[in-house]
């Protein structure tokens, strides 16, 4: 049976120094799991990665975790994954990723999640893909990125056009429906909180 909904989270292999960010990939990973969705991330065991992994199976839904061989003992890859996909290298994740997922929502992470989230952005605004991008502002993580991006629309480097490509939000189930709901050819329930 096809999950009714894909969603690809990126977040840290860290779980961060506090329980607000790991109980935020927890409430992730429960709203995907529990409507019968699809968590498409890094395919790691380790830090709020392994906790969102964890806890979209735990309540029924179905993970594609995608690694490359570099990173399977690096991150300890999830090996009770739905589908455990190593890859050859980082290109090949992230194009994994995106083609498997019909949205996308960074959680709050290092380097790595930041990358993977200006990528799949800069994809939207290219015109690469039409699928939502979100960002979960857990505890203001997000607010000092948001600023500086803010300085760079006022510095005449980016506009107001290219910020509103990406969802913010702070509540993980109202981002998630948003995201879910404007997904292209999304065949779940418009009204997904009453799943």
């Amino acid at each position: 049976m096809t999950a009714p909904f894909s969603i690809c989270v990126y977040c840290g292999s860290r779980s961060g120094v506090a329980e607000h960010f790991v109980q935020a990939a927890v409430q992730v990973g429960r709203w995907i799991g529990e409507r019968g969705g699809q968590l498409v991330y890094g395919g790691g065991n380790k830090g709020l990665m392994g906790t969102v992994a964890d806890a979209t199976l735990a309540a029924g839904g179905t993970v594609v975790g995608i690694i490359p061989q570099a990173l399977v003992d690096k991150e300890f890859a999830k090996r009770d994954c739905t589908e455990l996909h190593i890859v050859g290298n980082m290109h090949d994740r992230k194009r994994l990723m995106s083609e498997r997922a019909g949205a996308f929502l960074a959680l709050p992470g290092g380097i790595g999640t930041f990358e993977e989230l200006f990528e799949v952005w800069t994809w939207r605004q290219l015109g690469y893909h039409d699928k939502p991008v979100g960002i979960l502002d857990t505890a203001g993580y997000y607010q000092p990125l948001l600023h500086f991006l803010q300085t760079s629309v006022r510095a005449g480097f980016m506009n107001e056009w290219q910020m509103d490509l990406v969802r913010v939000g702070t509540d993980p189930g109202a981002l998630l429906q948003q995201l879910v709901a404007s997904s292209p050819g999304a065949d779940a329930p418009h009204d997904l909180s009453q799943i």
